[in-house]
């Protein structure tokens, strides 16, 4: 009944160095994901013609495909899919081959019942849709293991295979309830604690009458709540766990049969049913940060896409790209501007989402770059024009490779703890704002400001490299963490820390210390009150009178710290911004919630001090980047925007000369040199 859930490995199996032949600098790939199982012979046939015909190198494969390759359990059935990386080869576009993990097949279930969902109810739930799948299950384990090894054996040295994935949109999958999963939580639980006494105390157990005295009393915490924050954390990072073991266990499979292809898998580490904590853990599964890109709105697209970058020195692949969707069709030249935004944060593969427009399914009404009929759509001569434009620019500097200038901190563990499950919980009283979304008012200062910035795990990840770190509500202070900002700040570097940081223990308890948790000498202060303001904040900065937008602050109590900047319109007046010098470096806190507001003229006011490159400046809604000497604009509005430089430049795309401005059309992008 119990499989162990091994825990998360730090390692770096899948560095490209020593790899050559890998993707790298001055390759870009456009192509779409492909099902051929949808798909006839002479369908097949005519969606390569096509794809040939406008230029795309690569496509998405395997994935979604299960019981394709294994209609029954040991079984396998390759040659359907060999027919079709043949075409492909010879039409010159390269294949990643993913591991069709998810979702597991009907037969998977009907043998093995440990597969099946256990809602938190004790329901067992039938795979009605996608992804109800318990991959902590041990038979399932096995068989993607088993599947895996049968199909890298055989494609491994396929020579229109590029890459891997595996276990599309892993973290996907719910929660499960099953009496095997309490098990091998329970199992997990005794790996991390140890002792009952010390699960009871980080539990808090003496609250309510809820002491644990042996193992079979623990149950799993309801992930639907209610439920108090130390299990449901636990909760969460047991599967986080579980999802990480299994990409591990399945990239130990390419490590064996295939190690001259790299890992590039369809993620989703934020899912909301589950996800998994990918900033910690990215570098034992993960050649190049991969994910499906479908932006809203360009702040949170750039956020997401720097985050799913991680720590990596290798560019983005968007396995999945913006082309139509659920009841859109697409807007043309929409595609085309995502693409050249990409290009400027560190992407390198445009796979359209998807190549045919779905009959059925789960994803009818999906709409590709074909009509339900398998006409081509303007979409294809859209993406096309994608391929044919990326062809002249990779000799142009992309991908990009530069190491971004600023680290923002980003913790898994601190969103899960934030955003707890339904029930009575007076902890998101206190933390009433959204953590994401104040993590991206750190990150807007900067992307306004075209300035890269890196969206990492400092705890995972050196940061010795960056010139500024900032940590916006880092409301969970574990040692790993705290020691990564000591070292830093005493080595010489600065960091921006905020409110709502430094609150809580590894366990999810606030400190019984002074707070910041473990970092009030290199921040030179303490704080303990807090308040709402009825009024915005007022704060007088650097000469200019700032207005915040959230009403929360802290009440800070320096000590070695000095103060810089105050509340011009509390009771109390107190410090807003303080800095202290700790070793050699600098520690600098902001008494209030993460907003652009107050963090841009404070992120812009060590520029110059901190030799932070500013990037070329835009109107709103223009972003842009300076690579090997020229510089790309992309308008990410429908109205035409003027952007202002200094002589005449001309346009590389166009070849039209510009002299001190340009008008660079609705969803418009120029290379300008």
């Amino acid at each position: 009944m119990i499989a162990p859930v091994a825990l998360p490995i730090s390692a770096a199996a899948q560095s490209p160095a020593g790899h050559p032949d890998w993707p790298g600098s001055g390759q870009l790939f456009v192509g779409a994901c492909y099902q051929p199982i949808d798909r006839s012979p002479e369908q097949i046939r005519q969606d390569i013609a096509i794809m040939k015909k406008v230029g795309f190198t690569m496509v998405r494969m395997g994935d979604l495909s299960w019981d394709s390759f294994e209609p029954e359990e040991g079984k396998f059935t390759f040659d359907w899919f060999d027919d079709v990386l043949a075409q492909m080869r010879a039409a010159g576009i390269k294949v990643i081959l993913d591991i069709p993990g998810l979702p597991a097949p009907t037969w998977l279930h009907k043998k093995y019942p440990g597969v099946d969902i256990v809602n938190q109810n004790g329901v067992r739930l039938h795979p009605a849709t996608r992804y109800w799948d318990d991959i902590s299950d041990p038979d399932y384990r096995r068989e993607v293991h088993d599947l895996a090894v049968a199909m890298l054996k055989r494609y491994a040295h396929n020579p229109a295979v590029v890459a891997v994935g595996y276990d599309n949109e892993v973290g996907s999958s719910p929660m499960s309830y099953s009496e095997g999963d309490r098990q091998r939580f329970i199992a997990w639980l005794k790996k991390r604690y140890g002792t009952i006494e010390a699960l009871n105390k980080a539990w808090a157990t003496q609250r309510w009458s809820r002491r644990i005295d042996n193992w079979d009393e623990v149950y799993l915490p309801y992930g639907d709540g209610p439920g108090p924050n130390e299990r449901n954390l636990d909760l969460h990072r047991f599967w986080s766990d579980v999802t990480i073991a299994d990409l591990n266990d399945l990239d130990s499979v390419r490590e064996q049969y295939a190690p001259n292809l790299p890992a590039v898998s369809n993620l989703w580490p934020d899912a909301p049913a589950k996800g998994f904590d990918y900033l910690r853990s990215w570098n034992g599964y993960s050649t190049y940060g991969a994910e499906g890109f479908y932006p809203g709105e360009p702040l949170g697209a750039a956020f997401g896409v720097m985050m799913m970058r991680a720590g990596h020195e290798t560019p983005v692949w968007f396995n999945e790209f913006t082309a139509g969707g659920g009841g859109y069709y697409g807007t043309p030249g929409r595609s085309r501007m995502w693409a050249y935004f990409g290009l400027l944060y560190y992407s390198q593969t445009f796979l359209a989402w998807t190549f045919n427009s779905h009959i059925g399914g789960e994803e009818q009404s999906l709409f590709g770059l074909l009509d339900h009929d398998s006409r081509p759509s303007w979409k294809v001569d859209e993406f096309g024009t994608i391929a044919s434009e990326f062809a002249k620019l990779k000799s142009m500097g992309f991908p990009r490779y530069r190491d971004p200038q600023v680290a923002i901190a980003y913790s898994f563990e601190t969103n899960w703890l934030t955003t707890p499950p339904p029930g009575p919980n007076t902890m998101k009283q206190y933390f009433t704002g959204n953590y994401v979304d104040q993590a991206r008012e750190a990150f807007k200062p900067l992307f306004e400001d075209n300035i890269d910035a890196a969206v990492i795990d400092i705890a995972h990840d050196p940061i010795d490299k960056y010139k500024l770190v900032v940590l916006p509500s880092a409301y969970m202070m574990d040692a790993p963490t705290a020691e990564a900002v000591r070292h830093y700040v005493a080595n010489g570097g600065t960091v921006i820390m905020t409110g709502y940081s430094a609150k809580v223990d590894a366990t999810g308890k606030w400190f019984e210390t002074p707070l910041p948790g473990q970092l009030s000498d290199v921040f030179g202060l303490r704080t303990d009150q807090f308040y709402r303001s009825e009024q915005p904040l007022k704060v007088r900065f650097d000469g200019h009178d700032l207005t915040g937008t959230d009403s929360y602050y802290e009440v800070l109590e320096p000590s070695t710290a000095a103060t810089i900047a105050s509340f011009e319109n509390t009771p109390q007046k107190s410090p807003a911004i303080t800095v202290n010098h700790f070793g050699k470096g600098t520690a600098i806190y902001l008494a209030t919630a993460p907003q652009a507001a107050l963090l841009g003229p404070l992120e812009r006011s060590l520029y110059d001090k901190l030799g932070i490159t500013r990037g070329p400046q835009t109107p709103a809604g223009v972003v842009a980047r300076v690579v090997d000497g020229r510089t790309m604009y992309v308008n990410t509005t429908e109205s035409p925007k003027a952007v202002v430089f200094d002589g005449t430049k001309r346009d590389a795309l166009t070849g039209t000369a510009h002299t001190g401005t340009m008008t660079l059309a609705g969803y418009g992008a120029a290379l300008l040199q």
